[in-house]
């Protein structure tokens, strides 16, 4: 079963999931995840494709997932260095530091508050966020070609990917066909027809909306969007 709230102490989105028989497919979204796994703390970074994990059925999992262009200030790495990766948050900072947070979370009725303390601090010593970042998003996610979005950032094309690449961890043209994507889904979720969601998220029609979603995830939406088998 999987559940997600919003953090009161950091800007993350706070979920859990207990892993079934089921593969889940964990789809592309600009965001990076601190994962606790029950025994392992994992940072997960930006994907540009569908993972796949491995979970053995029954692990349960308590994670923050932070928004594009937030996870830098978390882990203090460039997000292109964790770009379609997974490894443990003990690769990223101090051993010591990290089997201490482990216990704590592993002693701890609630995982997930640990995971916020720990961010909540991570962030109180980060510097300043750079505001460029948010702007680029909120372009990118109002479907703003990427050159206006450079010029009302006042980044230039080469800043602008540069900036991009540290910040979410690719270029802004996958920025924007991930954050396109996602709307797309929402959209199709919340009850609207692909054709109708195809031009209102962005698409020139149906079929360029199915061909970038089968790119992305591996599956058409008709497929990813169907309800799990019962049973």
């Amino acid at each position: 079963m999987y559940e997600e709230r919003r953090s009161a102490r950091v800007p993350a989105v706070v979920w859990s999931l207990t892993a079934g028989v089921r593969q889940q497919r964990v789809l592309p979204d600009g965001c990076t995840d601190l994962i606790w796994d029950g025994t392992e703390l994992v940072v997960a970074g930006p994907d540009t494709r569908a993972h796949l994990p491995a979970a053995r059925p029954g692990t349960r999992y308590t994670a923050l997932r932070f928004p594009p262009g937030t996870g830098p200030d978390v882990f203090r790495v460039p997000a292109r260095e964790l770009r379609d990766r997974r490894l443990p948050l003990a690769a990223l900072r101090p051993a010591a530091e990290i089997r201490r947070l482990a216990e704590r979370a592993a002693e701890a009725a609630d995982p997930a508050g640990v995971l916020e303390r720990a961010a909540a601090e991570a962030l109180r010593g980060a510097d300043p966020a750079d505001p460029r970042r948010a702007a680029v998003v909120a372009g990118l996610r109002a479907g703003l070609p990427v050159a206006e979005v450079a010029g009302r950032t006042g980044l230039g094309a080469r800043g602008l990917h540069r900036l991009s690449l540290a910040a979410f961890g690719y270029g802004p043209k996958t920025l924007a066909r991930i954050l396109r994507m996602n709307r797309a889904l929402d959209l199709a979720r919340a009850g609207r027809p692909l054709a109708e969601t195809a031009v209102l998220a962005g698409y020139t029609d149906q079929a360029h909306l199915t061909r970038d979603v089968r790119t992305l995830t591996g599956l058409p939406p008709t497929r990813l969007l169907a309800p799990p088998p019962s049973g």
